[in-house]
This record gives C-alpha cells, sequence and structure tokens, in this order.
C-alpha cells in the first residue's frame, strides 16, 4: 500500500507545518507590529499583541523564505477547519473563536483586519477561509465517510481550538469564573462580557463559542517544568507531592523561575532557570518553588482579566494532584475543583456539536442548560483557601513579581525583598 504521506503530497504546499511551540517568528513579529502601527494598536484590534506562535507570523515566515510555494498555495486553514474540511468533502469556514488566535482577525467586526492582511502578506485574504459563529454548520459527513466506514449523513459544525473548546468544557459560560488548565503548557481562562485588552501585552482577548469572549494567558513551562524538577530530583509523582506537602508555605522566600523552554508568559525568547535564594541541591526546595511559581505567575498575570474570583475550576493531567490544587487556592484565595472529566476540550466539542444541533434545528438553546449534567466539578475535589498560608501568598506575590522583573532585565536585585520577607517572619 502507499504511505498516506505519499498519497497526500500533491495536495500540500509545504512539508511540515509549525506548532503552537515553535517560537522562530520574532523577526516577522516585529514586522507585522510595525506595519499596523504598534503592539497596542495590534493588541487593541485583535486581542493580542504579536506572538511568535500565532498563524499570522507563522504565514508570514512561510512567504518569506518559500514565495513561490505561498503563491502556490490556494487555501490557509487553521487545524479546525482542515479537519473539519476532510469531514465536510469540501473547504470549511473557521468559527471566530479560533480565528480570533491568528493576529489576523478584528474582533469588534470578527472579519479579517484588511490592515493585518497587508502586512502580513500578499494576497492573504484570498487563501484565507471565511469567518463564521462557532454553531455555523459546515455542511454533511461527507460521501466518503457514509460509503467506506458506514457513518450517517450527519451534520458537520464548524471545528474549534482546544482553548475555546476547553472554556465550554469546564462549563464556563459567563463571566465570573476562573478555570486553569494543568497540561504541557498552563492556560488560565475565563469568559467576558466585553474585550478588556492586557496593557502588559502578555494575556489574550479571544472570541468565545458562547458568542462573547474568553480571556486567556498561557505559559509554556506547564508540566515540562513540572517534570524536569521531579526528574531532576529523581522523584516519582508520588514522592514528588510528599515533597511538596512536607515543604513549609512561602518556601522561605525561596524562588525559582522554570524557564526551561522559551517561555510565552512573560515573554522569554532564550530559556534559562533562575534561581533566587534556591541552593541548587535542595530538592524538596524546588518542589515546592516550581509549583509556586507556577501558581503565583497564573495569579500575577491573569489580573487584568479583572475577574472577580471565588471558585476555579481545574483540569489537564496535574489536576488530579490534590497538593498542587492546594497550593492553587491558597495563592489565588479562592475555592479549587477538579472537573469531573479530565479533557475538557473534548468535552467542550461535544457540547459546542450539541449546541449548535439545538440551534440548527430551530430550538433556542440557553448554554446553561447545554452544560448542565456535563461539565459540573467533583464536589468532592474541593479544595478550600487557607486563610493564613493565603496570607503568606499575598506577602510573597511583590517578592515573585521582583525576582521576575530582575530575570528580565527590568528590576533590581531582589535579595532586600526576599530577606524582608523572611525577617519578617510570613
Amino acid at each position: 500500500s502507499v504511505p498516506l504521506t505519499d498519497q497526500i503530497r500533491g495536495t500540500l504546499s509545504r512539508d511540515e507545518a509549525p506548532i503552537w511551540m515553535d517560537s522562530t517568528t520574532a523577526a516577522e513579529c516585529a514586522e507585522i507590529t510595525a506595519a499596523v502601527g504598534g503592539s497596542a494598536v495590534l493588541a487593541e484590534r485583535t486581542g493580542s499583541r504579536a506572538f511568535e506562535r500565532f498563524t499570522g507570523p507563522q504565514i508570514r515566515k512561510f512567504f518569506k523564505q518559500a514565495p513561490a510555494s505561498y503563491a502556490a498555495t490556494d487555501r490557509i486553514h487553521l487545524v479546525s477547519s482542515f479537519l473539519a474540511s476532510l469531514l465536510a468533502g469540501r473547504h470549511a469556514p473557521v468559527d471566530h473563536a479560533d480565528a480570533s488566535g491568528m493576529n489576523l482577525m478584528e474582533l469588534s467586526t470578527r472579519r479579517w483586519w484588511p490592515a493585518a492582511l497587508e502586512a502580513t502578506s500578499p494576497g492573504l485574504a484570498a487563501k484565507l477561509p471565511p469567518i463564521v459563529a462557532s454553531w455555523t454548520e459546515a455542511g454533511t459527513l461527507s460521501r466518503y465517510w457514509q460509503v467506506r466506514y458506514g457513518c450517517p449523513p450527519a451534520k458537520v459544525i464548524v471545528w474549534s481550538g482546544d482553548n475555546p473548546c476547553s472554556v465550554i468544557g469546564t462549563g464556563l459560560v459567563r463571566e465570573g469564573g476562573l478555570a486553569v488548565s494543568l497540561g504541557t503548557s498552563d492556560t488560565v481562562f475565563g469568559p467576558m462580557r466585553e474585550p478588556r485588552v492586557d496593557s502588559s501585552g502578555t494575556g489574550h482577548v479571544f472570541g468565545a463559542p458562547t458568542g462573547d469572549y474568553m480571556g486567556l494567558t498561557c505559559f509554556q513551562n506547564g508540566s515540562l517544568a513540572r517534570e524536569r524538577v521531579r526528574d531532576a530530583c529523581g522523584l516519582t509523582w508520588p514522592e514528588f507531592s510528599r515533597a511538596l506537602e512536607a515543604t513549609d508555605p512561602g518556601n522561605r522566600g525561596r524562588i525559582l523561575l522554570p524557564w526551561f523552554e522559551p517561555e510565552i508568559t512573560p515573554p522569554v525568547l532564550v530559556p534559562g532557570v533562575h534561581r533566587y535564594g534556591l541552593p541548587a541541591g535542595d530538592g524538596p526546595g524546588h518542589v515546592r518553588a516550581v509549583i509556586e511559581a507556577q501558581q503565583m505567575a497564573m495569579a500575577l498575570h491573569s489580573r487584568w482579566m479583572a475577574v472577580e474570583v471565588d471558585a476555579i475550576h481545574a483540569t489537564g493531567g496535574a489536576a488530579a494532584n490534590r497538593q498542587i490544587l492546594q497550593v492553587m487556592a491558597d495563592v489565588f484565595g479562592a475555592d479549587v475543583y477538579q472537573l469531573e472529566v479530565a479533557n475538557a476540550a473534548a468535552l467542550g466539542a461535544a457540547l459546542r456539536a450539541a449546541h449548535a444541533d439545538m440551534n440548527v434545528d430551530g430550538r433556542a438553546a440557553a448554554w446553561e442548560d447545554v452544560v448542565s449534567g456535563f461539565a459540573e466539578p467533583a464536589a468532592a475535589s474541593r479544595q478550600r483557601p487557607d486563610a493564613k498560608r493565603h496570607a503568606i501568598y499575598r506577602a510573597l506575590m511583590p517578592v515573585y513579581a521582583a525576582c521576575e522583573a530582575h530575570a528580565l532585565g527590568r528590576g533590581p536585585d531582589p535579595g532586600p525583598l526576599i530577606e524582608r520577607f523572611r525577617r519578617d517572619g510570613i
């Protein structure tokens, strides 16, 4: 038999496609930013400053490095619209939620922004799918699937990205809740009635599948960093959890910045691990330091969302670790629940399909009714914040922020702050 790669080789204009971890487009980001009038303008119009991993800068890099291949490209799809196209047997549109993560869509109109398209590459408007609402029907399952596999002529609803689907899968369909996904990367996100742009440039505003908006901040060094610390200490996951439980909240002011890979938030293109008051050989101290750093980073860099947080829904592989969720509760000062379903993105996709099917059939479906019974957190998983520990983290937060600023070359040595934290007996 002929390998699939050989069968489809002539249909694709490039052999490899970059993934979300690619951070090689700094030059293209700078070019797009300058062309549209600066980072503030780009963020205000598209919801994000130029990010190396976003589709717009990646398209520009493709155009610059392979102009002939770019010119020969008929259609540029996101993974979501490409896979929906395979099911429908024709080019599918892209939903407004996934389209908003490209640095190309104007948030206010939910249409491609001409200035961004022109800054990215020539003739781009003709190569992109149209943008539609997230509940739009893209067609019917093509005859290939019906004949080959006996599938019914089911409706194909436009696909979306993992984060837009996750906001539905976590049950967050109205402003006021917050979710944290602890996966390969860590993300903190929540719905918004109106778009609020992060003035620091690290957060994102996307369209949400519900028709309004969602704020999101992503951290690349999620499970990557936790695993690196675990392996360096020679621990199993149960031993990692016991070490976390056995160390003191606040870690006596010892801070770790676990940027093992280029970091998205804050922007760190050159990876590096930074220790402040933390001896390299202190294994248990590193265990607590990596978890506290990740939780404080999420709390610090999600403030721009201006969401009153009283409960957090946690999902992803590490959400099964109660010790990690307890640190999260203590840092945020909010109840934390683990979701019953670990894969919130897959659940959200299924719930999106159900919602769209109801709307297509003329049945008005409230999102609260759609997610009810499916996206509730596990009641027994509740982790309550401890008032004393929360006070410790409130005192430690400016110390952590100072360490970040110093590591980024934007602030003085945080040593005096660390000593003050220790001296005050917090």
